[in-house]
Order: C-alpha cells, then structure tokens, then sequence
C-alpha cells in the first residue's frame, strides 16, 4: 500500500467521506436523507434551468407579481437563449429584479466595474439584460450586481427586494466547492460553526487558489491555465443569502470544454453526499430544500484511467 495525505492546500480532508463519496455508485446517487434535498440526474442540466428561469419569469408576468432572482455568471449562451424566449413570446420583465451573485476583485477589494470584458455583470448586462427587447426589459434599476459602494449592504439589498430573501437561488459549484464565490478557508468567512456560516452576509473575500486556477480555463480568461491573469480576490453574496432564498436550484454539469474530462465530477459527489462543513461551502444547500441537477457527465463513474492524459 502506498498511503499519504492530502497536500496543504486541499480544503477538506477526511479521508473516510472522500473516498465514500468518490465512490458512490451512479444508481445511488438521487438518494438523500434529506427528502426535501432532491437530486436528479439528467442529459441537459442547461435546458431545465433555461425552461426554469422562462417559466419564473412568465408567471411574474402573467400574475403581475414580483420575482427577485440571484444569477450566476457568465453564462452568455443561457442568457441569449432566456432573452430570445421572451422576445419570441413578448414576455414582459417589468417584475423582475435580478441579482447577480459575484464579482471580480482587485487587490485592494475594489470590484471590478460593469465596462471590465472578464467581468460577471459586464457578461450579464450584455447577455441578458441587453438581448431583451427594450419594450420587455425590466427597469435598468432593476438590475443590482456587487459594486465597491455597495458590497456592505448587498445582502439588506435582496432581502429588502425580496421581502425576506429572493425567490430563486441559481447556483453550481466550484472546484473548491464554492457557491458564488464564498470560498473554503478564505479569511473573510472564517467561522467556528455551521450555524454561525449560514448567517454570514456578502463580502469581499480572498480566493482560494483553486478558484483561481479554476477560472483561468474558463473563455473570459483564454482557457489556458493563465493564472497571473485572473484577480486575486471577488465580491460574492453569503451564505446567508443562500438561505434566506425561497428557492434553490443547483445544476452540476461542467466539463473541460465539453469533453469527458471534468473537475466538478468529484467535487459534485461531495457537495451531494459529504459532511455539511464551511470547508465545503456548497455542502449547505443539503440543509435546505433544493432542487439538484447533475449531468450524465458528471454521473460517470471516478477511476482509475491507465491509458487517458489530460
């Protein structure tokens, strides 16, 4: 046997629930304890949560009622597809506040401004907000994504909109296991307990590295490991915002660049099935009722690949 332990920087390392979680078998994996926690395997991870958030705005304008949703980025492709329904369908957005959950940060904690190409609300307001017809838009007003004047009150800012917490939650992990950018072992979330994590507001925070590697193969930065060239540090909503949702929807279905190839293929199984722990952020969505996609792709078994490289 040849046995070692985790390196330093890898977040979570109970060797016991690692390997349980790498291994758990694909016709086992929509079970949960929690009842209300409900994972569901699937071909299109990216059609549900396209039919989901057309379906959520057409209700608010068909009942006229408020919806307040908090929006992962970028997601261009997903955007462009929502706005072409709603033009096609003269859905009308005057309802809807959206939410976008995160944002680049300098050094200093300056977030990135709306003009920066890289940028989450860059990618939102040109994707989203500006692929809808000008007469089916909701107010521009409507539209709040993390600013360095407004990072303090962000969280207040959803839950006031929201009258107690936005409708709809949309969220997917990340390899060190974050939702949005709420990091494992980032000082700004430092924490003695779960119950005192879930209570936690937006924030500036310091990225994890793998966060950072993460990104660096993502189209914004070049999809070629140029890690001196993604920010150090990000704006994000909190866990309690996660919370305070009425709704939660998770969807794990990245691949590198759509091949079989996949770093959230392990880090999904511990989202689902691990322990609840700030050491796996998104592990707190188990807690709460939670609507879960994973992708076939991501399903596929962990092993030992002899013949395969990168």
């Amino acid at each position: 046997m040849f046995e070692f332990k985790p390196a330093d920087f890898v977040p979570y390392k109970n060797k016991e629930i690692l390997e349980k979680a790498r291994n758990i078998k694909r016709e086992d994996m929509e079970k949960h304890h929690n009842t209300n926690f409900k994972i569901k395997i699937v071909e299109d991870v990216g059609g549900i949560w396209i039919s989901d958030m057309v379906a959520r705005i057409q209700r608010s304008d068909l009942l006229n009622e408020k919806l307040v949703m908090i929006m992962p980025n970028p997601c261009s492709v997903a955007y462009e597809t929502v706005a072409e329904i709603i033009n096609r369908f003269n859905i009308n957005c005057r309802n809807v506040f959206a939410f976008t959950m995160d944002e680049w940060a300098d050094n200093d904690g300056n977030i990135a401004p709306v003009t920066y190409r890289s940028g989450f609300s860059y990618s939102f307001m040109k994707y989203f907000y500006g692929k809808i017809n000008p007469d089916l838009r909701m107010p521009e007003s409507n539209i709040c994504y993390p600013t360095t004047q407004n990072i303090n009150d962000y969280s207040k800012l959803i839950t006031e909109a929201g009258n107690g917490g936005a409708d709809i939650c949309y969220s997917g992990p990340g390899w060190a296991g974050h939702i949005a950018f709420i990091d494992p072992n980032t000082p700004e979330f430092a924490c003695n307990s779960v119950d005192e994590f879930i209570n936690m507001d937006a924030r500036v925070v310091t990225l994890d590295p793998m966060t950072i590697m993460q990104n660096s193969l993502h189209g914004v930065f070049g999809c070629s490991g140029d890690i001196a060239n993604v920010p150090p540090r990000a704006a994000t909503i909190g866990p309690a915002d996660v919370k305070r949702a009425k709704n939660r929807f998770e969807m794990h279905a990245i691949t590198t660049g759509g091949g079989f190839s996949a770093w959230q293929r392990m880090i999904s199984r511990l989202v689902l099935y691990g322990e609840v722990t700030p050491l796996v952020p998104s592990s707190i969505l188990q807690l709460w009722k939670t609507d879960v996609y994973v992708s076939e792709e991501i399903a596929k078994p962990i092993e030992l690949l002899e013949k395969v490289g990168y």
